[in-house]
């Protein structure tokens, strides 16, 4: 992938994040519940009409969540492909609370290989590239760049000592999540606990203010996939609780449930 293409996308996904926007200030969210229950508004489908323009004349097929979805006899050959989340977390975006994403990734035979994960309220871009770049930098929304800033920060995960911070979802925290905190707190003399909405938790462990995210909830492939490549660009895992990576183009694009944390060496 060339630094021309990611430029290319980076922009693309920034004037992303201003047509959400766009929809987040004019108060008319258009909002619908899909089948399986969860929301849709128009920023989610303004979103993803902006990033597939640019997708589109690129050489891998994409897979997203607003996108039509192919049977996976359809799907499962592909080498390579983009995996987009227009609007992670839709639920925050429609409380004003400013905790949602656009992701991007690039899968490499069923790995996370690059990502693109932007907060467009937050004004904050992390992007991810595998064994060659892990930096979070400040871009405004519709804002064009033609090369990574200068300003832009080396992100690494940290590996917790004495003190663990743990953050998990704002909106799925669950017993499970309250036993493995409990767990935790027995190994650590201090655990601290933030809540935080979208794939900004992963981002959060990547760039090491938070040293781990366990989800025992329901998440699908492209709510994760992005920040996935960002936290192992930065030194980090994203592992089911029996030890197997995180894993995408499956059959059912449902993922299981997942720790993030610092990678053991």
């Amino acid at each position: 992938m060339t630094t021309k293409t990611i430029i290319n996308i980076i922009n693309t996904v920034s004037r992303a994040g201003k047509a959400i926007l766009d929809i987040y200030d004019s108060g008319d969210f258009g909002v619908e519940i899909k089948a399986d229950n969860s929301p849709l508004t128009l920023a989610d489908q303004a979103a993803n009409k902006v990033i597939l323009e640019t997708l589109e004349k690129m050489e891998y097929p994409i897979l997203s969540e607003e996108g039509k979805h192919l049977a996976y006899q359809d799907r499962k050959d592909w080498d390579k492909f983009w995996l987009v989340d227009p609007l992670d977390g839709t639920k925050e975006f429609i409380k004003k609370n400013g905790e949602f994403t656009i992701n991007v990734a690039l899968i490499e035979k069923g790995h996370a290989v690059m990502g693109f994960v932007y907060a467009p309220i937050l004004k904050d871009f992390y992007l991810g590239v595998k064994q060659d770049l892990a930096v979070k930098f400040t871009i405004n929304p519709g804002e064009q760049i033609e090369e990574i800033p200068k300003n832009a920060l080396e992100i690494k995960v940290k590996q917790a000592e004495k003190e663990i911070i743990v953050v998990a979802s704002r909106s799925h925290f669950n017993e499970e999540t309250e036993g493995f905190i409990n767990q935790l707190k027995e190994k650590y003399p201090k655990v601290d606990f933030i809540s935080k909405g979208s794939s900004l938790k992963l981002c959060m462990v990547a760039e090491g203010s938070a040293h781990i995210y366990p989800r025992f909830g329901p998440t699908m492939e492209w709510d994760t996939a992005a920040a996935h490549a960002v936290v192992i660009a930065a030194g980090g895992q994203v592992l089911t609780p029996e030890g197997g990576e995180l894993l995408y183009n499956k059959e059912n694009l449902l993922n299981p449930y997942f720790i993030v944390e610092h990678a053991i060496r």
